[in-house]
Formats: C-alpha cells, sequence, structure tokens
C-alpha cells in the first residue's frame, strides 16, 4: 500500500515510530508501545520543526530531529501555573497532571490550559504546553507513505494508516 518511490510532501499521510527526548535524554514519549504514529503532512498535525525535517524523506529513513522551542511548543510565557478550584471544573470531571482542557475567556474565545499540579481541591494551571522552552529531540523512522484521501484532506488529518478508520466529529 506504501509507495516506496514516495517522499514526504504535502497531502501525504506518513506513518513514523519515534522517541522523543529532552537535553537530559529523559524519554518524554515514543511510539513503541502503540505502533507507528500517522499524520498528514502539511496540515500542521505535528510540531513545525518535525514535519519540516520530515520533507522529502523515504521510506525507511531513519534519523535525528532537534526541535527548538520556537520550532516545537513555543517559549514559556504568561504568568505560570495557577490556581483554580476544582469547583470550576464540572462535577465528576476526571482530572490528571498534563491534561489539556480548553478554557472559556470573557470574550467567548477558547485558551488551552495544561494541568501541572493538584493539590487537594486546587489545581495548578498553565498556559504553557508541559513542553514549552524545552528543545526536543526527535529519534525517527518513518515506515509508510501514502497519498491522503479526500476526506482526509477536508478533515486536515489521517483516519488511521490505511485511510479507512471513521471518526464522530
Amino acid at each position: 500500500m506504501s509507495d516506496q518511490n514516495a517522499v514526504v510532501a504535502d497531502n501525504k499521510v506518513v506513518a513514523f515510530h519515534y522517541t522523543l527526548t529532552n537535553s537530559e535524554g529523559e524519554v518524554l514519549d515514543t511510539s513503541e508501545d502503540n505502533g507507528p504514529l500517522a499524520y498528514l503532512h502539511g496540515a500542521s498535525n505535528i510540531v513545525p520543526g518535525l514535519e519540516k525535517q520530515m520533507t522529502g524523506k523515504k521510506v525507511g529513513d531513519a534519523f535525528k530531529a532537534e526541535v527548538t522551542p520556537a520550532e516545537g511548543y513555543g517559549e514559556t510565557q504568561g504568568p505560570g501555573p495557577q490556581p483554580v478550584e476544582r469547583s470550576a471544573f464540572p462535577p465528576g470531571a476526571e482530572i490528571h497532571e498534563g491534561m489539556m482542557f480548553a478554557a472559556q475567556m470573557p470574550d467567548g474565545s477558547q485558551m488551552p490550559l495544561w494541568v501541572v499540579e493538584i493539590e487537594g481541591d486546587t489545581i495548578m494551571v498553565d498556559n504553557n504546553h508541559p513542553l514549552a522552552g524545552e528543545t526536543l529531540y526527535f529519534d525517527v523512522e518513518i515506515t509508510m507513505i501514502r497519498d491522503a484521501n479526500a476526506e482526509e484532506m477536508a478533515h486536515g488529518h489521517p483516519h488511521g494508516i490505511d485511510g479507512n478508520e471513521s471518526h464522530s466529529h
């Protein structure tokens, strides 16, 4: 199914194995347990610095990519972690460290926030992604490249490795 002559380019679905480490060499994330990650190239499914370094690669290519904060999850900004009472969350909501949720702002816009710490009924949240300010080190191996189908291009993401996974909106 994968085109052996294909190269990573816009409107291609690309599957790859990865291990992500920080500057200390700690493993932050890996595809080892869940199988390769599929994404739609050119649709901002993955951090810009990694997407840029994937361009032009072929199936079987294995490489290391260093991604600066500016091309990763951004520099740290804003006031830092802020306390929110558990009562501000929906009753029975499952809350855990590292979780992302969208907060409704007074102007109606939504702002992503991440849970950084839970102390009793006080939830510490931050507007920075947990990896903001970090240089990211990816160890990548490309396992598949195929043309995205029309539905995937319309939705801006792949529907599974083979393009046949359905999902509800």
